[in-house]
């Protein structure tokens, strides 16, 4: 049979309890506490512009790596064949259409044939232009200064058009992405100051709004903002989250 002090302490640790929630309650909804994501300034990924076969890819996860770096490259012995036809192609068109303009000086051949031979140097000449095309398309090359933050592919690895390889984000000063109220709409403006407090730092970093969404989502009565950070800071990556106030704000 259960004590009395039994169900004397019950009413106790239930208004512990009701107590505990309501202060964890007021802890969560801190006034003007927004949810923040920090976003590279560019980043983008790049996909494969040829069906083919890789080679050994270049670089790795996380690695930093500036424009113009290779990344992975293809094996492109078929399209170096097909540019050397090519190339042969263009150069017999052009000797054609030199002998038909010798040969109409002399009235041997026609005005239509000699416009026919400089059609068929046009044509070769599109055709090089496309293996030309084709053959940069063999490597994947850094388009600005970044860190890998994902490898999509393997090395030896066949794959089609299309095909994500890496996805690549920018060095420096990150974004600070945000909802606020629509409320706040009529206080804000592109310098409005903004205190970014990151989860996995602990920090507070200042930072300035930069840009305002022209809408108001209609459904959360929220209006989508960036905000860029007054410095670079070398622990934050992309990725990271946590709240921000605005300085501003009423």
């Amino acid at each position: 049979m259960p004590s009395r002090l039994s169900f004397l302490s019950l009413p106790l640790l239930l208004l512990t309890h009701s107590a505990g929630a309501v202060e964890a309650s007021a802890a969560s909804a801190v006034p003007d506490a927004i949810r923040v994501l920090l976003a590279a300034e560019v980043e983008t990924t790049l996909s494969s512009q040829m069906t083919g076969t890789l080679g050994k890819l270049q670089v790795s996860l996380g690695q930093s790596v500036v424009k113009g770096t290779l990344l992975a490259q293809f094996d492109c012995r078929e399209g170096q064949a097909r540019a050397k036809v090519a190339n042969a192609e263009l150069t017999m068109a052009k000797q054609n259409l030199a002998a038909k303009q010798q040969l109409r000086k002399l009235d041997a051949v026609g005005d239509l044939e000699v416009a026919m031979a400089a059609t068929e140097v046009e044509k070769a000449d599109g055709a090089r232009s496309m293996t030309q095309t084709q053959a940069s398309y063999c490597k994947v090359s850094a388009p600005f200064t970044g860190r890998i933050a994902k490898v999509h592919s393997k090395p030896y690895q066949t794959v089609s058009a299309g095909t994500p390889l890496f996805d690549l984000v920018s060095d420096g000063t990150l974004k600070v992405r945000m909802n606020v109220p629509s409320r706040l709409l009529p206080s804000l403006h592109t310098s409005t100051r903004v205190l970014v407090n990151i989860a996995e730092t602990g920090k507070t970093y200042p930072a300035s709004v930069s840009a305002i969404n022209s809408r108001v989502d209609a459904v959360a009565q929220t209006v989508e903002l960036e905000a860029t950070l007054d410095a670079a800071h070398p622990e934050l990556v992309a990725g990271m989250s946590g709240v921000a106030q605005l300085a501003d704000s009423p």
